[in-house]
């Protein structure tokens, strides 16, 4: 599964390569050392890894110990320092810009070639737009308190005492976590090995390649390596923008490549580690991370604050999360709330009996300190919890996000149970960010475009993200193509919060998602019939999901199309699965199916196949209905057709009562659309019609009715929008709104359109397109000088996609 090493691949077509080879080597724990500059756009330090050999690695002289890295065209090795390389300063030292041409740190190694005839082992770290300067292997042995600590004879090595001391300190039971840390932190102060030369490292697109000279196997590489680096301004996971108010801000985009133009790191999956970070930024910015503690900033060198950060819970490195600006903190003058259940709310789920089993629950996941094992934990309804924003947005988050917050935490308890993670962050990011949500550990990344209209949009978004702290980062998936485990959870479960939050009874809840869902498969069936079905399958791996190569290195198929962060299908597919399978057991057993489930995976990385068996092993009944895991696969993951059973459930939405609601309101407006023309007696001396109050979910689906008919009137368009103040509402709302005008280039609202492409940048992307499909000037113009006000500030792979339709 390892790519083509002589094939320089196309950023904009090509599969994702995964180059670390975890089966040789794993990182167990990442210590990060880093400062953020403003003013030249970049995050430099070090990274010190903590290493071990993988299930796969060879025994040194034994077949298979030589290095098993792609090979590259023969390329020398860095014989000095360049005025380009990364700084490489002490720790907590601050080296002058203009100084940094004089410092030495790159790799003294002369006439070195780099070339796959070599038989030393090799470590292959995923890294993507970083500037390498140096790479030495760290003497643990000086730390004192690391040489008191027992050493098990399962990790003697009298030939590499390192190696022992690092096995030892990363096999150290959860109890002593805090003692660990510290001595984390000790052995990445220590001083390189005395009179060792810096390792030898070579770099290509996607990975960074170390090795020591003499060392043929993983078991005879150093246990602790430093690496000192900066990011690039353009690396493609940190953002460098602006905030709302126009300040200097930066945070991580995640997807497609995650962490690596970050840190060098491990990005399958599998790579579960822990990790420390010390950041420092300028002294007015909030270093906001996916930290499990609070953080509170401590004086560093003169104008910066230092800010620490740490995790207990291993994590694959795609989760590492960082926010740095000047938000401010939204507050209320009251303390954070627990919210009471009510007996009239529909999310009845049967609780397990966990509080008479606490001696004998016991997790299947690694040792760390987990929450699931905790009573208290199990009780806390909600976690502690704080909302930033900038200054512009502090008060509608005040209003919006803070009191919905501490609501759809309890509703997810009540549903999910024990809290996977201890506490959360939420920020409103500026507005370039390129979706409504993005959820990491103990932070979730909100747009700006949920905070307009009614709370509907900004609920359902938290509830979402709030899902993600199970499926998605708690459970992951094995196999990142796997997205619907998360993306699909995560939307079924967003609507069960929900209407929790809302506190309907059965029938209510029943009923909007019945809307909600018939909204879904309207999209869904759009997008099949606007993408390519090799994008629109599931299990794009089908048989060899979760396959590796010899090394551990793979490719994550179709992750770098320009397309694929713009499809649901994931989503929402995987979002039908999940109601196909409910609707065949019944929901209240579905959601305690899903209690158990958690209950039983959390902790660990999963495939399909573990979620499924484990459902048709509770449920065998529905085996009888012709339902496996075979038809699974071929009905829903393995195929890009639409599910028959979607079809039919689809006419069954149709009838529910707030479709047939929306139905006739669109037959009022098509009547007044019809007999409103210029001279018109009714229009003249008519009654006025009665239009009803729709709820925003309606509303949307009212809007996509009314954009099938062929023509509206200019009357019915204003009416339209003073009917329903389409401006104030939320950005789902809007978004129809804006089709609507454009497709009947109703000029007197393309300001409305313009507001949307410049402030809901999460959604207005194919917005783009209707603007020039029409080839009508004054909309082309309207794109183009919409592109021109933010093109600086959009996020890139949006860009992308807006100039190739634009240009």
């Amino acid at each position: 599964m390892e790519s083509n090493p002589d094939v320089d691949l196309d950023p904009n077509k090509d599969d994702l390569p995964l180059r670390a080879n975890t089966n040789h080597m794993l990182v167990r724990h990442y210590v990060l050392d880093l400062t953020v500059h403003f003013q030249r756009k970049v995050i430099g330090g070090s990274i010190v890894l903590f290493l071990a050999p993988g299930i796969g690695s060879c025994k040194q002289g034994e077949p298979g110990s030589g290095s098993n890295t792609e090979a590259q065209n023969i390329s020398q090795v860095s014989c000095k320092h360049d005025v380009s390389s990364p700084i490489t300063p002490e720790p907590n030292e601050v080296i002058p810009i203009e100084e940094s041409s004089c410092l030495s740190g790159g790799n003294y190694v002369s006439n070195v070639f780099w070339g796959d005839e070599s038989e030393e082992f090799t470590l292959v770290l995923d890294c993507c737009d970083l500037m390498v300067s140096k790479v030495e292997e760290v003497d643990v042995t000086a730390v004192p308190n690391l040489n008191k600590l027992d050493i098990d004879q399962r990790y003697a090595n009298a030939d590499h005492p390192s190696s022992s001391l690092v096995q030892r300190l990363v096999s150290m039971p959860s109890v002593c976590w805090r003692s660990q840390h510290e001595l984390y932190l000790q052995c990445s102060r220590s001083p390189t090995i005395l009179n060792a030369q810096p390792l030898r490292f070579h770099t290509d697109r996607w990975s960074l390649q170390i090795r020591k000279e003499g060392v043929c196997s993983p078991h005879d590489f150093p246990s602790a390596v430093r690496i000192w680096y900066e990011t690039k301004p353009t690396g493609g996971s940190v953002r460098w923008t602006k905030d709302q108010d126009g300040r200097c801000c930066v945070y991580t985009m995640g997807s497609p490549i995650n962490n690596r133009a970050l840190f060098p790191c491990q990005e399958p999956p599998v790579a579960m580690s822990t990790w420390q970070a010390c950041v420092r930024a300028p002294c007015d910015y909030t270093v906001l991370m996916s930290g499990e503690n609070q953080a509170f900033p401590k004086p560093a060198e003169t104008g910066f604050l230092q800010w620490d950060y740490y995790v207990t819970m291993p994590m694959p490195a795609s989760t590492f999360t960082i926010a740095v600006g000047q938000w401010q903190e939204a507050r209320v003058n009251i303390p954070n709330f627990e919210v009471e259940k009510t007996d009239e709310t529909c999310v009845k789920v049967p609780s397990l009996s966990l509080d008479s089993a606490d001696q004998q629950y016991v997790c299947s996941h690694m040792d760390y300190p987990c929450r699931f094992m905790l009573s208290d934990a199990r009780a806390q309804t909600v976690i502690p919890h704080r909302v930033f924003a900038s200054p512009c947005h502090l008060q509608k988050a005040k209003d919006m996000v803070l009191p919905l917050l501490p609501l759809c935490l309890t509703a997810a308890h009540s549903v999910l149970g024990v809290h996977p993670f201890s506490r959360l962050d939420v920020l409103i990011v500026p507005s370039g960010f390129s979706s409504l949500g993005m959820a990491s550990p103990h932070i979730v990344f909100l747009s700006q475009s949920v905070l307009t209209g009614e709370r509907n949009l900004c609920g359902a978004r938290l509830c979402h993200e709030i899902a993600h702290s199970w499926f998605g980062l708690a459970i992951g998936a094995r196999d990142w193509t796997e997205e619907w485990i998360s993306e699909g959870f995560a939307t079924y479960l967003e609507d069960v919060f929900w209407s929790h939050v809302q506190k309907l009874d059965c029938g209510e809840a029943e009923e909007q998602r019945q809307l909600k869902a018939l909204l879904r498969w309207r999209r869904l069936s759009d997008e099949l019939q606007n993408s390519e079905e090799e994008l629109q399958v599931l299990r794009p791996n089908k048989e060899n999901t979760g396959e590796v190569s010899e090394s551990g290195a793979s490719v994550v198929k179709h992750a770098l199309n320009p397309e694929k962060p713009f499809m649901q299908v994931h989503y929402l597919k995987g979002y039908f699965l999940l109601k196909f399978l409910a609707d065949q057991v019944g929901e209240e057993k579905f959601l305690l199916f899903f209690k158990v489930f958690v209950g039983k995976f959390h902790g660990q990385l999963i495939l399909s196949q573990d979620f499924l068996q484990m459902l048709l092993d509770t449920f065998p009944e529905i085996n009888s209905r012709g339902i496996t895991l075979e038809t699974i696969f071929s009905d829903w993951l393995d195929t890009p057709e639409m599910p028959e059973w979607l079809r039919d459930a689809c006419s069954e939405w149709l009838r529910t009562p707030a479709v047939q609601e929306v139905k006739e309101e669109v037959a009022k407006w098509i009547h007044f659309s019809g007999s409103g023309g210029k001279g018109s007696k009714r229009k003249r001396a008519g009654p006025k019609v009665n239009f009803k109050e729709l709820s925003p979910e309606q509303l949307v689906l009212l809007l996509e009715f009314l954009l099938e008919e062929p023509k509206l009137s200019l009357s019915t368009l204003r009416c339209l929008q003073t009917t329903y103040n389409l401006q104030a509402q939320d950005a789902e709302v809007k978004h129809r709104w804006c089709e609507l005008v454009v497709k009947h280039k109703h000029t007197e609202a393309y300001r409305d359109v313009e507001l949307f492409l410049i402030h809901d940048q999460a959604m207005g992307v194919y917005l783009y397109g209707e603007l020039m499909l029409q080839e009508d000037a004054r909309q082309q113009a309207l794109a183009r000088h919409c592109l021109s006000m933010i093109k600086d500030d959009m996020d890139q792979s949006a860009r992308g996609v807006v100039e190739e339709m634009i240009l």
